[in-house]
């Protein structure tokens, strides 16, 4: 159940009067609230609860506006919830009447906040808050001034577009590790199991001896190829038996909870992926599982010298020439970049009303496939271009390689600002729904907090067709 909190948002003026506290109208927090469109959110939001009985969900502004703090603070569940008690500002951005003493949620709700909040809910409100900033406020312009047609197809602006990894907080993949945490995680369900069926005698796991053989390759400071081998083959051994103990088990009438059917499914897949490396002395397989905890998530090659392999999500993000980021494509398993380039055009077309003039890419965007497009549309795409350039025209392409790198950067700043400042550098959370949706707000919270708020100041004026009410509205104007 949910009840529309649109009629009921409440204004600058108003928060904690009684008490005569006055915020700072130029705080970054005051500022943002402003600037997001919290009552078309809602109506998004109010979408996903159709009964219309039972507790009323905590509104869309308490929900969003908690997230965007945690990610942008980069504070756990229980510290959020202790800063929002401390801070009016906190309590103003997510929607409170008043200062109050503690907080209006307790730790537990944010993870009902990061399941239903999904990446496509974000990336709506992403696209809503863009729309907002001003996104496409030239050609709402050029539609307001009566341009014809043919002046509006014309390519205008710039398009950006690159690929990035946030990896997952897991610990770094060994093979003899992963089946070393298998083998337990078999021990302790075979253990649960034999107390619920008494009669049966409780099978050999040999725990301590696999223990110790674990402990003797992790603690070695020289791990050579044929140690490891020797390990990898003994763990293999022991998780097949113990998987043939769970099989008796289940035969013989007990059960698994659902989070052990879930386990034991992980548990089996990892073997058959370790085995069929083991036996034909490969470190390549499909699908293949880095992480018992989270099956979902998979190795990310990408080429970088301080991590080439990151293990997280992979996603593309294009900019604008307003700077205004967009989520293009997101998924665990890897894929080629240059397979949405077309995709991402397409779209900036149906939000602007033209091509792009330019798009800066990297080379593995810059296919003939890809070229060809550019080139059928009238669109420059960055980058030499093929077969060998005339002495005429080394010193242009010089310079405009030269200006479309520098300009290039842009995508590169708002991936560090992402990272470093919107929580998008190592994701904590656990499920695959809430991981890729926590990516997703890393790039609206970085889009939110991208203008400084010196840029802008807030205007506060009362609604002509409501005059006769003591209603403020609040409108974001550039301070230039």
């Amino acid at each position: 159940m949910y009840k529309t909190h649109a009629d009921h948002q409440i204004t600058f003026f108003d928060f904690n009067q009684s008490c005569g506290m006055q915020l700072d109208m130029n705080n970054r927090w005051v500022l943002a609230a402003a600037r997001i469109p919290w009552a078309k959110l809602e109506e998004k939001y109010a979408e996903m609860f159709p009964s219309k009985t039972g507790c009323p969900a905590k509104p869309l502004r308490m929900a969003l506006g908690s997230l965007i703090l945690q990610k942008h603070l980069g504070l756990s569940d229980r510290k959020l919830v202790a800063a929002i008690a401390e801070n009016p500002y906190y309590q103003y951005f997510i929607g409170l009447d008043a200062f109050q003493k503690e907080c209006p949620f307790r730790a537990p709700s944010l993870v009902s906040f990061r399941k239903r909040l999904d990446c496509e809910f974000i990336m709506k409100a992403n696209e809503l808050y863009l729309s907002k900033a001003g996104a496409t406020q030239e050609h709402q312009q050029e539609a307001a001034q009566g341009q014809d047609k043919g002046a509006a197809e014309e390519n205008v602006g710039t398009a950006i577009l690159d690929a990035t990894c946030s990896p997952s907080n897991i610990k770094y993949p060994q093979d003899f590790e992963l089946l070393n945490t298998a083998r337990e995680k078999l021990e302790q369900i075979i253990d649960r199991m034999q107390k619920e069926s008494r009669p049966f005698v409780k099978p050999r796991t040999y725990k301590r001896i696999a223990r110790k053989e674990y402990l003797a390759l992790a603690k070695s400071k020289k791990r050579t190829a044929k140690k490891i081998r020797r390990v990898i083959r003994k763990q293999l051994g022991y998780v097949r038996r113990d998987l043939g103990y769970i099989e008796r088990y289940l035969a013989a009438g007990c059960t698994l909870t659902d989070c052990e059917k879930t386990l034991l499914e992980t548990i089996r897949k990892l073997y058959e992926q370790q085995k069929y490396m083991f036996d034909n002395k490969t470190h390549r397989v499909a699908d293949r599982i880095v992480s018992i905890s989270q099956p979902y998530i998979r190795p990310i090659v990408r080429g970088k010298t301080k991590s080439p392999v990151e293990f997280g999500a992979k996603y593309d993000v294009s900019i604008d020439e307003k700077g205004h980021a967009r989520l293009e494509k997101i998924q665990f398993d890897p894929y080629n970049e240059s397979t949405i380039f077309q995709d991402a055009i397409e779209r900036y077309k149906k939000r602007t009303g033209h091509y792009p003039e330019r798009v800066l890419v990297d080379q593995i965007y810059r296919t003939r496939e890809n070229r060809a497009y550019c080139k059928e549309h009238g669109i420059r795409i960055s980058g030499p271009r093929l077969g060998r350039p005339s002495k005429a025209e080394k010193a242009t392409i010089t310079k405009t390689e030269y200006q479309d790198n520098a300009d290039r950067i842009e995508v590169e700043r708002f991936f560090s600002r992402e990272k470093r400042s919107s929580g998008g550098g190592l994701i904590m959370t656990k499920l695959d729904v809430t991981t890729l949706g926590s990516i997703a707000l890393s790039v609206l919270v970085a889009n939110i907090l991208a203008t400084p708020a010196s840029n802008f100041f807030v205007v506060y004026f009362a609604e002509p067709e409501e005059a006769s009410t003591t209603a403020h509205y609040f409108a974001i104007q550039d301070a230039a």
